[in-house]
């Protein structure tokens, strides 16, 4: 009994008052704690349920689900926490001199901290960039695979994470090259000496970037006859991709080591700056001069 009594006491003791009437107590504190925790375990149980089992079923892509998933666990742990005060009695009121001072705190050094998180409450519903996207921002490119209320993180091909304040993406211009979907074109020049015949190029560019598995064949590609140049004509091989996005240097390698063994085994010449230089020695120009 006297055990009881002792945690009876601890937990009725008085921290501090809110009110006239009221107290915040270790009871009370404990209580909130827990609540909170659990509050916080429940939304985050809700939002992966609805991402992972719930979702899928109607067919919505990866960035929609996410996004859709971290709305609904702010609006419950808005509402929930709201919920929690008003069930252990705590008067709302007794918060505005506290509110008074956040806000106070906000103007002098907050400001960045407000503006990602609103900055990330406006990507979650304008979905500017989502989960899965390939984007290049502030310097960095890379695939989202998270959107949290303060920051993005961004994950580079040497898998290199990377997080961005979201206010980037608000003020910052922001390049998404899946916004739509993953089917890009890319563009890759060549070049070949002026002796080569350009029907005959362009049937064998055509060629290796059909026979490339990860070039998409429809939309076909196409080979331009972009310029002639001072030593070598010049085109552009554009093909479109969806296997590549996020890595076009790799697709731009297989294909220049397929054009490069098919020009060799052709014979065709790939051209190289050439300069004609005339020199004339001192003494020959004196010679001139006299």
């Amino acid at each position: 009994m006297v055990v009881f009594d002792w945690l009876r006491h601890l937990m009725e003791f008085k921290l501090f008052s809110m009110t006239e009437d009221s107290y915040l107590t270790v009871g009370l504190l404990l209580t909130l704690v827990f609540s909170v925790f659990l509050l916080l375990l429940v939304a985050e149980w809700i939002k992966k349920t609805l991402v992972g089992r719930v979702l899928p079923r109607y067919q919505i892509e990866q960035g929609t689900r996410q996004s859709i998933g971290t709305i609904i666990k702010y609006i419950i742990l808005i509402a929930g926490f709201f919920s929690i005060l008003q069930t252990n009695g705590i008067d709302l009121s007794a918060f505005g001199i506290l509110a008074g001072a956040l806000g106070v705190g906000i103007g002098f050094g907050l400001q960045n901290i407000t503006n990602n998180f609103i900055s990330g409450l406006i990507i979650l519903f304008e979905r500017p960039i989502k989960v899965g996207d390939r984007i290049e921002v502030a310097n960095v490119t890379g695939d989202v695979v998270k959107i949290s209320a303060r920051s993005t993180t961004i994950t580079t091909n040497d898998n290199i994470s990377v997080i961005v304040p979201n206010s980037y993406f608000i003020d910052s211009e922001v390049i998404n090259w899946s916004h739509n979907d993953r089917m890009v074109r890319f563009n890759f020049p060549v070049g070949v000496s002026y002796k080569e015949d350009p029907e005959h190029i362009r049937k064998i560019l055509m060629e290796i970037a059909l026979e490339h598995p990860g070039v998409i064949k429809e939309p076909a590609p196409d080979i331009l006859f972009d310029e002639f140049d001072d030593s070598s004509l010049n085109f552009n091989m554009r093909v479109w991709t969806t296997d590549f996005t996020n890595k076009p240097k790799v697709l731009k390698s297989e294909l220049y080591y397929k054009i490069f063994k098919r020009f060799t085994e052709e014979g065709v010449e790939i051209p190289f700056p050439q300069r004609d230089l005339h020199i004339v020695s001192g003494a020959e120009r004196l010679r001139k001069a006299d």
